[in-house]
C-alpha cells in the first residue's frame, strides 16, 4: 500500500472521463432491456442487476488466485465485503426505479453521490462539512424536493414518486459503497482485488432474489441478454472499476462530482433514443441538485 505510486493527474482526469462516457449508457441499456421483456418492476429489476453483476463477477475469476495468496487483515475483507452489500442495493433500488420514473430525474437523483458522501463522512468520519458544503447540500435537497414530487406522467413514468425516491435511496447506497470501498484500498487491497470482492458479493446478495419473488433468468428476448452484458461490460468492468481507481488516490468527492456529468450524456440518449424531454419541474429540479452538489464539492475540503 505504501510502496504505490501517486498516478500522474492527467491519467486520473482520463480515467475519469472514460468512467463517465461509460456510466452515461447505464440507463439506456436498463430502459431497452425494460422495454424489449415488456416487464417492468421489482422482480425484472433483480434479474438485470444480478444478471450484470454475475456477468462482471465472472469475468473477474482469475483474480480469486492472487487474491488467496494475499496477506489481508479481516477488517480490510470487511471494507470489501461490506461494500459489495451496499453495491446489490443500490443496482437494485436504481434499476427498479427506471421502471416508474424518467431516464433524467432517476440519473440526475442518483448521482447526488457528493451529498450524501459529505453527510455520511461527517457522521462515520467525524469530517464535519465546510459552510459551503452545507449551502450546496441545501440547495441540492430543494432540487432533489422538486424532481421527487413531480407528478407529470409519461408512457415510461407510472409511478414517478416511487421512482424518484428509490433513485436517492440508491444515491445513499452507491456513496456508502464508495466510502467503504476507499477503506478497503487503504487498508491494503489492490483495485483488482477490491472490485472482484465487492462485484461478487453482490452478485451473490442479489442472485436468488428474483427467484424469491418468482421471476426467472431465462425465457426472455435475446436483445435483453445482449444488454446485460452490456451493460456488465461497458457500465460495470469499465466505468466502476475507473470510478474505484480514482477514489484511490483522490477524494471520493472529486471522483463523484466528475460523475455528475453522466445526466448530461444519459439525457441526450434518452432524449434521441427515448423521445423524452424533462418537465419544468425535473429540468429546474435538476438544475438546483447539479448547482448544488458543485458547491457541496468545491466546499470540501479535501478537494
Amino acid at each position: 500500500m505504501k510502496g504505490d505510486r501517486q498516478p500522474q493527474g492527467w491519467l486520473v482526469g482520463l480515467v475519469l472521463v472514460i468512467g463517465v462516457l461509460a456510466i452515461s449508457f447505464s440507463a439506456i441499456f436498463v430502459r431497452l432491456a425494460i422495454e424489449a421483456a415488456e416487464v417492468r418492476g421489482l422482480a425484472f429489476s433483480l434479474v438485470l442487476a444480478a444478471s450484470r453483476l454475475t456477468v462482471a463477477s465472472l469475468a473477474l475469476v482469475p483474480a480469486w488466485k492472487s487474491l488467496r495468496s494475499a496477506e489481508l487483515r479481516w477488517k480490510t475483507w470487511g471494507y470489501a465485503i461490506a461494500a459489495g452489500m451496499c453495491l446489490a442495493i443500490h443496482f437494485a433500488m436504481w434499476i427498479t426505479s427506471l421502471s416508474y420514473t424518467s431516464i433524467i430525474a432517476s440519473v440526475v437523483l442518483v448521482t447526488t453521490n457528493p451529498i450524501w458522501v459529505a453527510i455520511l463522512a461527517w457522521l462515520w468520519l467525524k469530517e464535519k462539512p465546510s459552510r459551503l458544503t452545507g449551502l450546496g447540500i441545501g440547495v441540492a435537497l430543494l432540487g432533489a424536493g422538486a424532481i421527487a414530487f413531480n407528478s407529470d406522467y409519461t408512457a415510461h413514468q407510472s409511478n414517478p414518486l416511487l421512482g424518484n425516491i428509490l433513485a436517492l435511496l440508491a444515491a445513499q447506497a452507491a456513496s456508502l459503497y464508495f466510502l467503504l470501498g476507499r477503506e478497503a484500498q487503504r487498508w491494503g487491497m489492490g483495485i483488482a482485488s477490491y472490485i472482484t470482492v465487492a462485484y461478487s458479493t453482490a452478485s451473490l446478495v442479489l442472485l436468488p432474489m428474483p427467484l424469491l419473488l418468482g421471476a426467472s433468468y431465462f425465457g426472455y428476448p435475446k436483445q435483453v441478454y445482449l444488454y446485460i452484458v452490456l451493460m456488465a461490460i461497458v457500465c460495470q468492468l469499465l466505468a466502476h472499476t475507473s470510478f474505484n481507481w480514482a477514489v484511490r488516490w483522490i477524494s471520493p468527492t472529486v471522483v463523484t462530482l466528475g460523475i455528475l456529468f453522466e445526466p448530461v450524456g444519459a439525457s441526450i440518449l434518452g432524449y434521441l433514443i427515448f423521445q423524452e424531454l424533462p418537465t419544468i419541474f425535473v429540468f429546474v429540479g435538476g438544475v438546483l441538485v447539479l448547482l448544488g452538489v458543485a458547491i457541496a464539492a468545491v466546499g470540501d475540503r479535501y478537494l
